[in-house]
């Protein structure tokens, strides 16, 4: 249950960080600092 949930935050924060940036590089800043967020929940 744990990781269905995380893998559903996980998608939610992607979907609003694609869709709030406007070119690749915007992206690419964006999932960085989603996966930096995900590594700290984790630890």
């Amino acid at each position: 249950m744990l990781i269905k949930t995380q893998f559903l935050l996980f998608w939610a924060v992607i979907s609003l960080g694609l869709s709030s940036c406007e070119t690749m590089s915007g992206a690419g800043r964006d999932i960085e600092h989603a996966g930096e967020s995900v590594q700290d929940a984790a630890d």
